[in-house]
């Protein structure tokens, strides 16, 4: 933050008025970011997603102080090279990365129970992902998460996380960028699962004092894809996310989402909210059990028949 700051003060200091300022981040808080400059009517956050090149999600981030000319001008930059641009509000990881740490954690927290990496990875690809979420750690940088889950374990002590993610970065394995992480890699970037990590899940497993249980393929996909629905309905509540809409667009463009499942919050409509919550209560009772208190907003959809898809900032539209 202090870098990000200092960064944007000189900034300030050189350019027109009426220039927008735009950050990129998406674990700072664009507030204290705009609070650095003069004039944080101008500052609004475009945060792309890994790799920029590809994926076409823009999150524009809306900070308590963004005028709406700020706003309407990153969100026409955003359509003028081809993006695809979703208003988030300021949190910590805005919506998507917001979602996908509690994604990751059900996927870490698979493999303390005794799922292997790459059969997580392999069942939710066969479901319909575009990579799981070990592939997708390896190509994003062990590093960057072992960061984050760093500085969490200070703010969020009450939020743990798996110790697994921590063992392989120990090792200096941080992906196709070091040449090894969850998998290892073929002169030609093929991925390939790896004895070493096999061994290190088990001993990991054993250290914490767990069986290895047997799960099933359904509770491997509900587990990850039930716990976007959750941290999903808690943005909407929140008003972090203006619209059901807005996640599923963002999850289809930016996190590789199955197209023909609609986004997550499409997805536990369709199923049913009443299945979604008998599915998080099962998973309550178990181990790390914590997460599954269900979004408010979430519960009150099931109660009175509505789809998350109709509910704008929580509120039936």
């Amino acid at each position: 933050m202090t870098l990000k700051q200092e960064v944007f003060r000189k900034l300030d200091r050189v350019l027109r008025p009426n220039a927008v300022f735009a950050s990129n981040t998406s674990t700072l808080d664009l507030n204290q970011i705009a609070s650095a400059t003069g004039r944080p009517q101008d500052v609004v956050g475009l945060h792309f997603f890994s790799p920029a090149n590809v994926m076409r999600l823009l999150e524009v981030v809306r900070g308590s102080r963004t005028s709406a000319s700020t706003l309407t001008a990153a969100l026409k930059f955003g359509r003028a090279i081809g993006k695809t641009p979703v208003v988030a509000g300021v949190c910590d990881g805005f919506i998507g990365n917001r979602m996908f740490e509690e994604y990751l954690r059900q996927a870490y927290i698979l493999v303390d129970i005794g799922v292997l990496p790459w059969h997580i990875d392999a069942t939710l690809e066969h479901w319909g992902m575009a990579m799981g979420p070990f592939a997708v750690m390896d190509l994003a940088g062990g590093d960057i998460g072992w960061a984050i889950r760093n500085r969490r374990r200070l703010e969020q002590p009450d939020r743990p996380y798996s110790a697994f993610p921590d063992r392989v970065c120990e090792l200096k394995r941080f992906g196709r960028k070091s040449g090894a992480g969850y998998y290892a890699y073929d002169p030609n970037g093929r991925r390939q699962e790896d004895p070493l990590i096999t061994q290190l899940a088990i001993q990991h497993a054993r250290a914490i004092g767990l069986e290895r249980a047997d799960v099933s393929d359904q509770e491997i996909v509900e587990r990850c894809i039930l716990a976007l629905v959750n941290e999903g309905a808690k943005l909407l509540g929140e008003g972090i996310a203006a619209r059901a809409s807005d996640i599923d667009v963002g999850y289809r463009n930016g996190y590789g989402f199955p197209a023909h499942r609609g986004g997550p919050l499409f997805f536990a409509d369709s199923v049913g909210l009443d299945h979604v919550l008998r599915s998080m209560a099962a998973f309550r009772a178990g181990y790390e059990g914590w997460f599954w208190e269900p979004a408010p907003r979430l519960v009150d959809a099931a109660r009175r028949g509505v789809r998350l898809l109709d509910m704008v900032s929580g509120v039936v539209s």
